[in-house]
């Protein structure tokens, strides 16, 4: 994956802009938990936080290894391998060694499925 300094806060792409995939029910992901997930070869993970779901790449931008096994503290993920830290909302970096944000994805829950918000090409 080729990183640059673009935001990949896709949870701000109008929501008639994304193709929303199906790829779990709600009890595959119980609160307080995380479920790893693959969309088009991309790894990402899925978080629920007292009944509000998140989702971001499993990639730090730092060094691109994963990021989602790393300690969850609120909103905030850190990468297990060196130290960067992430909010799970947006995708921002929030401290070093990444500077560059990773992807964040809109997430609803339609019918109880949960459904990730892929943007669509233009």
């Amino acid at each position: 994956m080729t990183w640059s300094n673009d935001v990949y806060n896709y949870t701000l792409v109008d929501p008639k802009k994304c193709e929303f995939i199906p790829v779990c029910s709600l009890n595959e992901v119980p609160e307080g938990e995380r479920l790893f997930i693959e969309i088009d070869d991309q790894p990402i993970v899925i978080f629920n936080l007292a009944g509000s779901y998140y989702a971001i790449a499993d990639v730090c931008s730092h060094d691109d290894g994963p990021v989602g096994e790393g300690e969850l503290q609120g909103i905030e993920i850190t990468c297990p391998r060196h130290g960067a830290r992430f909010d799970i909302r947006t995708g921002r970096a929030l401290s070093l060694p990444a500077i560059v944000d990773i992807p964040a994805y809109p997430v609803r829950v339609i019918d109880g499925q949960v459904e990730i918000g892929i943007p669509l090409e233009t």
